[in-house]
């Protein structure tokens, strides 16, 4: 049989089980109806029996020889008397007994009287039926239909212990390696597992065994479920995909019972492949108190630790795990013959970025004067999420405009969108304009003239999120270190807005409040961390053995309260020194930042060009 007959099998056999599934709830939903239609009128008729009064078979033996009677229904042993003046009354004999013989007992002519006899036995029966079987009935079927639905991702409601695993298969959409740019150690790296799988004689004959795990470790957006969702391109074996949260369950062991399931299908399909994101879920460092804790989480990290101890060198099962917090791993789960390799996935450098941008760009219609070089030198420190969103919301803008393909400004105006969020068009006084106009003027003037700070991109005082204005200053190539001389001025940078205010209107404002916590937060880095201060190259932050966590325990390193104060004085001189350059150099170039400040009140944007106009060209 052909793959498409078979195919087509499937289709036909899933939309017979659909049809039946369909005919099954409206077969109960009308039973349902029916059940609840019998219910209300069977209490109507019960209010009914309330309501009219009930009497002895003797009162009506007496009302008859009165001739008060006009009618008498008989329903097995339950009489309904209808009296002349249009009253009703119910009375009930013995079953053994026949009203007729009782009428002629009572020297009652029973022509005399207007009888109607009906035969409610059948009736009665199948009432009862319902009354005492179908409920029973109808509690079974609900209790069905209810694990039927309760089902989810697995088969029944009984299958708790078995992992909502994803099994990737040769017909669904591909993603390749070739779709994977600005990671070519970490595709490298996989090619190598794929390869290992494919053809494991090429690898065997020198003794080289399988990859237990491969752990991959990055910030989010930087491409580590697409290269797992390559790698299952890539691989002609069987690959199950399961995230870490999907292991925990409110019921006790079930976790553990899923990772279980996971690793025995992985061993019957090997080779195959197990892929689980965000393992930090499930793989976070077990307690270090005395009295360790033992939750279900640990349960199910302990039995991860077991089931990958346990491969034997002939199964070919290879765990990739993502997580963007490997530092809270535990280290029983990173050491080698669990997770054998470990690929750090950081922001992409220029090259990497324009491979991204080559690739998100395909299918989208843009303008042939684009400088994608200028593009990838814009977006320093975007990772592979941010360019794809940024050419995303290039072609929104675009098409939002009414355009036919997409423009180089319709990617400044996406890039800039993603960094800072959309432009908000707040109601400001023109004095808080001239404030916000001064304020960022003096940051762009301040980072012009200081010799070792990248290229004002852009300058603008249209509101982007919390912020009232902003100015970009991205940085022209990838950098590795930092110096402490450009440390230092990228704090004076974020000191000039508060000193143009100060300079200018004699007085101060709150709009400076997070360039304050930026350059603290920098200010602190190099005192306590990177040991740029006076009081030498030692670092004061707390210190973790990592080693020392399977063991139980962790040390922190304490600092005196007198190194502490030395520490404060340390970062305040720091930030005081670049306030007071930061002053400087406003004073000197007030004249420029006046022209800068008008020309943002005007146009409320500036780019680089405009910028330099007034200012002239920086010496880089």
């Amino acid at each position: 049989m052909s793959e498409k007959n078979k195919n087509e099998n499937k289709k036909n056999k899933k939309l017979f089980e659909w049809k039946i599934e369909i005919n099954l709830k409206n077969l109960f939903i009308a039973f349902f109806v029916f059940l609840f239609l019998y219910q209300f009128f069977h209490a109507i008729n019960q209010e009914v029996k309330q309501i009219v009064p009930e009497k002895p078979i003797t009162q009506v033996i007496e009302e008859i020889k009165e001739k008060k009677v006009k009618k008498i229904e008989i329903t097995d042993n339950r009489l309904l008397i209808e009296y002349k003046n249009n009253t009703y009354a119910i009375s009930h004999k013995e079953p053994s007994e026949s009203f007729l013989k009782i009428l002629k007992d009572n020297d009652i002519n029973p022509s005399s009287v207007n009888l109607l006899i009906k035969d409610g036995g059948s009736t009665s029966d199948f009432i009862n039926f319902l009354s005492n079987v179908v409920p029973t009935i109808l509690m079974i079927v609900f209790f069905v239909f209810l694990f039927r639905q309760a089902k989810g991702a697995q088969d029944s409601v009984f299958s708790f212990g078995q992992a909502r695993v994803k099994k990737f298969s040769k017909d669904m959409p591909k993603v390749t390696f070739s779709d994977v740019a600005g990671v070519d150690e970490a595709k490298k790296e996989l090619q190598e597992v794929v390869d290992f799988l494919k053809n494991p004689e090429k690898y065997k004959k020198l003794g080289a065994r399988t990859p237990k795990g491969v752990l991959l470790v990055g910030p989010s957006g930087c491409g580590k479920t697409l290269l797992a969702k390559a790698v299952a391109g890539e691989a002609n074996v069987p690959f199950f995909s399961i995230a870490g949260s999907e292991f925990m369950e409110m019921l006790v062991g079930i976790g553990a019972a899923r990772v279980r399931d996971l690793f025995n299908t992985a061993k019957k399909n090997a080779p195959s492949i197990i892929f689980i994101d965000e393992i930090d879920a499930i793989g976070r460092a077990r307690s270090m108190g005395i009295m360790p804790a033992h939750d279900e989480r640990e349960q199910t990290l302990n039995q991860i630790l077991v089931e990958m101890d346990g491969f034997t060198p002939t199964e070919q099962v290879v765990v990739i795990a993502a997580t963007n917090r490997g530092d809270l791993l535990d280290p029983a789960l990173l050491r080698p013959g669990r997770f054998d390799r470990r690929i750090v996935i950081d922001y992409p450098d220029l090259e990497g970025r324009k491979a991204i941008i080559k690739i998100h760009a395909k299918g989208k219609p843009f303008e042939e004067n684009i400088d994608w070089e200028k593009v990838a030198k814009r977006t320093v420190g975007f990772s592979g999420a941010d360019l794809e969103n940024m050419l995303n919301e290039a072609a929104i803008l675009a098409a939002r405009a009414g355009k036919n393909k997409i423009s180089f400004e319709d990617i400044e105006e996406a890039a800039t969108k993603v960094k800072l969020g959309p432009e908000k068009k707040r109601l400001q006084s023109d004095y808080d304009k001239k404030l916000t106009a001064y304020h960022e003027a003096g940051h762009a003037i301040v980072s012009h003239f200081l010799p070792h700070t990248d290229p004002v991109h852009r300058i603008s005082i249209v509101s982007r999120g919390l912020a009232l204005g902003y100015t970009l200053i991205p940085p022209t190539k990838d950098k590795l270190h930092e110096t402490k001389t450009h440390l230092l001025e990228k704090i004076m940078v974020m000191m000039g807005g508060r000193a143009a205010e100060e300079i200018v209107f004699g007085e101060i404002t709150t709009g400076a409040a997070n360039d304050f916590d930026q350059a603290t937060q920098i200010a602190r880095a190099m005192v306590v961390e990177y040991g740029m201060s006076s009081l030498g190259p030692i670092n004061f932050g707390p210190t973790f053995d990592v080693t020392e966590w399977g063991k139980g325990y962790f040390e922190s390193q304490t600092i005196s309260q007198h190194m502490l104060a030395k520490i404060d004085e340390e970062i305040k001189k720091i930030i005081n020194q670049a306030y007071k350059k930061a002053v400087s150099i406003i004073k000197e170039k007030r004249p420029l930042l006046d022209q800068v400040a008008e020309a943002l009140l005007k146009k409320e944007s500036l780019d680089q060009e405009e910028f330099e106009k007034i200012v002239g060209k920086k010496n880089v």
